[in-house]
C-alpha cells in the first residue's frame, strides 16, 4: 500500500508541475496586461479542476447555491493540509487567496502567486497590516478573499482545529460583507501533515456554508463572529469524520 501511495504521490506531483508549466505563460499574460488579474484567477480555477481530474481525485462540493453572483465574500476555511489552497480553487467567483510569504521563494510559482494573490509574513505586524489593506482593495474591486484563520497548518489533532485568529473576521466586519465558513472535510486524510508527503486515495469534500451577514456589526463583535464560524466548521468536520475518529 505504501508503494502504491508513493507512486500516486509522484504522479500527482508531476501532474502539478506539468500543468503549472503549461499554464504559466497564460498566467504571465494575465499578470503583465493591466487589469487582467481577474482572468488569471479564472485560469487558476480551471487549473484546479483540471488537476484534480488528472490525478483521479473527485471533489464533492456542497453549498454552491449559497454564492450570489456579483457579491464579495470573506471565505474562512480550516487548514490541515498542503492540499487546501489547491482545493480552494473550486470556490466560485473571483477569489483571492491569502497564503504564507514563504510561497514567494518557490521558483515561478512564487511569482505567479504573489502577483495574483496575497502572501503574508505572519510573524510581521507590518506585513499583516499591509495584507489587510491589499485585501480591502481587492474587495472594493468586487473580489472575494479566502483566509485560513488558524494562521497556518497548526492543528495537532485533526479534525480538531486550532484557535482562530481575528483577521478574517475583522476584514468581513470592516468591509460589511458576508463571511462564509468553508469546511475542507478530508484533506487531512488525503494528504496528512505528517512529514511523509504521501497521498491517500479518498474522495475530497468541500462544504460551503450559508453566509453570515456582517452588516451593522462592529469590531466589538469580532469574537462572536469568530466563534460562530469556528463552531460551524468544527461541527461539520466532526460530522464528516465521525467514522475516522471512532476508528
Amino acid at each position: 500500500m505504501i508503494v502504491l501511495r508513493r507512486f500516486y504521490t509522484i504522479y500527482a506531483g508531476l501532474m502539478f508541475l506539468v500543468t503549472f508549466l503549461i499554464l504559466f505563460p497564460v498566467f504571465l499574460i494575465c499578470i503583465w496586461i493591466p487589469n487582467w488579474e481577474t482572468y488569471g484567477r479564472k485560469v487558476n480555477q480551471f487549473w484546479a479542476k483540471a488537476y484534480f481530474t488528472l490525478i483521479f481525485l473527485p471533489i464533492k462540493i456542497e453549498g454552491k447555491e449559497h454564492i450570489q453572483k456579483g457579491q464579495s465574500y470573506v471565505f474562512a476555511a480550516n487548514h490541515f493540509s498542503y492540499l487546501d489552497i489547491a482545493m480552494s480553487g473550486f470556490l466560485p467567483g473571483d477569489v483571492v487567496y491569502i497564503g504564507k510569504s514563504s510561497i514567494r521563494k518557490v521558483p515561478l510559482f512564487g511569482y505567479y502567486f504573489s502577483r495574483l494573490h496575497i502572501a503574508v509574513d505572519r510573524s510581521s505586524l507590518k506585513s499583516r497590516g499591509e495584507v489587510l489593506i491589499r485585501a480591502k482593495k481587492h474587495i472594493s474591486k468586487g473580489s472575494s478573499i479566502v483566509i485560513y484563520p488558524e494562521g497556518g497548518i497548526t492543528a495537532d489533532s485533526p479534525p480538531f482545529m486550532s484557535k482562530f485568529k481575528d483577521g478574517a473576521f475583522n476584514l468581513a466586519i470592516d468591509k460589511q460583507i458576508p463571511l462564509i465558513p468553508v469546511t475542507l472535510s478530508y484533506n487531512h486524510l488525503i494528504l496528512p501533515d505528517d512529514g511523509r508527503l504521501l497521498l491517500n486515495f479518498k474522495r475530497g469534500k468541500i462544504v460551503i456554508h450559508p453566509p453570515i451577514p456582517t452588516e451593522g456589526m462592529n469590531s466589538r463583535q469580532v469574537p462572536e463572529l469568530r466563534q460562530q464560524c469556528f463552531d460551524i466548521i468544527q461541527k461539520q468536520l466532526l460530522k464528516d469524520n465521525s467514522q475516522a475518529i471512532k476508528a
